[in-house]
């Protein structure tokens, strides 16, 4: 945020500043710090106005030491750019909390697409994507700084060379001694945030009940569970404060407004050892461990989930951006190291035997950036399912199925049949030519009438078809390298979930009292159809159900406009309808 204008809003200023052309909310709670800056985007739904919004609402000082920009909440507003300037006069606001190890970027696609969804049917709404305080602990110099130069190697070159930007030189991923004011942000401190955010953007108790949504995709949707049962004024009896008198309606994307994990299918078994805590052990030993360090305060395993690997994945993003059709040179770029070997081992292997000896390894295929990117997040490669997207397939080369870590019909084997939600239905393929022709990517729009055959998996079917495709890959790259909040989350703080998997203990059923208002608002549930529910989940217990056929977990958010069948997107035509007439 270095060189943007920093500002108090008064009664006295917010004139003058709207004479100077300064973006703001003149809505905002007078006296709170606050700025909003213009974002550039090369999204093709142009009609959207986005910002990036910080607000000052400190942590308490029970907290203790923390970074400065972490006393500040941030979030990406996204608006029609024929709606009103000030988001009192719009007609919805969508409140949406991202989940685990998941930033504010990527919400873009779906909160562009339902702008303009509820703009067709004469409503002018804006979506919020909210970014978790701990995203204040990331350095995003780098890849500000190559987007801003349209070349990756300066993002690399800052990570991994030691060469500064704007002055500065990047300091290293935190460790867990540097991190321990987390201990401190779980449960009770993410849902105050977006209530303090909400009345600080919103004074108006009565405006905020009649015009914001409140959702959230993944563990979103349980957050908003919690936020919607909250008592914030410590008394259950007076109830305007009550988080589901902040809403007029929830919306879940591939997720349930509800307070159990399990919920999200396959939840529990993703959680990385160390983050869900024994269901034996008490609630004070759990801040014990916190405390101490002996729990992780931010999520972290040694390899796939840590800061680096979710750096990374943005990198890969921003090359795919800047230099689509170039050959990837990532894997050279980042050199010898531990972790990532060991990652694209556990991602990219063939199968077992090419994990344990590392041969092929992935520097040993040629893939554009766009390849790579795809190699790293598509649903017919990418192993975990709540990493899968559906952007496309290989092209340019030969590809065999990929059978690493589980094989396709993981879901066949009684013994392991409940891990097919961890690792995702589709049939996976990698290229099966090292040192061979560089492998292309073929986009989400690529699999029409005409368009060339689909390789076949093992079992002889194509390992996809159109109506499994719904992304397209540059909108992926756009959500993960051109956001100025990232689309990646570099430090989940681990209390948030180990609180939610002990919401039963009095520190946190204590403010989360009102229980009737999780079913108090109209209700609309955003189901990927090969997502972590799977196809045959049944509809959410309240509110309506709505199933995208073929999309993964993070096609809810990053679908295109316009799918295969020549359809508008089903995800945000159906939440603008809720939005719009209380029905989708």
């Amino acid at each position: 945020m270095s060189g943007r204008k920093r500002f108090v809003l008064s009664v006295m200023t917010v004139a003058g500043l709207l004479t100077l052309g300064v973006v703001v909310a003149p809505t905002a709670s007078a006296s709170v710090e606050r700025d909003e800056t213009p974002v550039r985007s090369g999204s093709p739904v142009s009609t959207v106005v986005e910002t990036v919004v910080r607000v000052k609402i400190p942590l308490p000082a029970s907290a203790g030491a923390r970074p400065a920009a972490c006393d500040w909440l941030s979030y990406l507003r996204y608006r029609h750019r024929d709606g009103p300037a000030e988001s009192s006069a719009a007609d919805k606001i969508l409140v949406a909390q991202p989940g685990v190890l998941e930033g504010a970027g990527a919400f873009d696609a779906v909160a562009r697409n339902t702008i303009v969804s509820a703009a067709a049917q004469g409503r002018h709404i804006e979506f919020w994507a909210l970014d978790r305080r701990s995203n204040c602990l990331e350095d995003n110099r780098g890849v500000q700084a190559a987007l801003a130069a349209r070349n990756a190697k300066v993002a690399v070159d800052y990570y991994y060379r030691g060469t500064p930007v704007s002055g500065q030189r990047f300091a290293g991923y935190l460790g867990n001694d540097q991190v321990e004011f987390l201990q401190h942000v779980g449960l009770e401190q993410t849902v105050r945030d977006q209530f303090d955010l909400l009345v600080a953007e919103l004074p108006e108790q009565r405006l905020r009940k009649q015009k914001v949504v409140c959702g959230g995709h993944s563990l979103g949707g349980i957050l908003t569970a919690f936020f919607a049962s909250w008592d914030f004024d410590g008394d259950a009896g007076t109830r305007a404060d009550a988080g589901f008198n902040q809403c007029s309606g929830y919306f879940a994307l591939d997720s349930q407004i509800s307070t159990s994990l399990p919920d999200i299918a396959g939840s529990a078994q993703m959680m990385p050892a160390g983050m869900m805590p024994d269901p034996g052990l008490s609630f004070a030993l759990v801040q014990a461990g916190l405390r101490t360090g002996v729990i992780p305060r931010a999520l972290s395993a040694p390899a796939v989930i840590n800061a680096e690997t979710m750096n990374v994945l943005t990198l890969a993003g921003l090359a795919a951006l800047v230099a689509p059709r170039a050959q990837s040179t990532l894997v050279d770029d980042l050199g010898e190291n531990a972790n990532l070997d060991t990652t694209m081992r556990l991602l990219l292997s063939k199968n077992l035997l090419t994990f344990l000896t590392g041969s092929p390894s992935a520097g040993d295929f040629r893939l554009t950036n766009e390849a790579a990117l795809g190699a790293l997040l598509d649903d017919n490669s990418q192993p975990l399912a709540f990493l899968q997207t559906s952007v496309g397939f290989f092209a340019g080369g030969k590809v065999a199925d990929k059978e690493f870590p589980l094989p396709r019909n993981v879901s066949t084997i009684p013994v392991i049949s409940g891990l097919a939600a961890m690792f995702g239905r589709e049939a996976r393929a990698i290229p099966d030519q090292p040192d061979g022709p560089l492998y292309a990517w073929r986009n989400y729009n690529g699999f029409r009438a005409g368009d060339g055959p689909v390789p076949n998996a093992a079992d002889g079917t194509p390992f996809t078809t159109a109506g499994k495709e719904v992304t397209d890959i540059q909108q992926l790259a756009r959500s993960m390298g051109e956001q100025p909040l990232d689309f990646t989350e570099d430090y989940f703080p681990t209390k948030i979930v180990t609180d939610i998997s002990q919401s039963g203990a009095d520190e946190i059923a204590r403010n989360a009292v009102h229980r009737d208002g999780i079913t108090a608002n109209p209700t609309i549930t955003l189901v990927a159809g090969d997502g972590l529910r799977g196809p045959d989940a049944p509809p959410a217990p309240f509110g309506f159900t709505v199933v995208a056929p073929g999309y993964q977990h993070l096609d809810v958010l990053t679908a295109d406009r316009v799918q295969n069948n020549g359809r508008p997107e089903p995800v945000s035509t159906a939440l603008a309808t809720f939005v719009v007439t209380g029905r989708p």
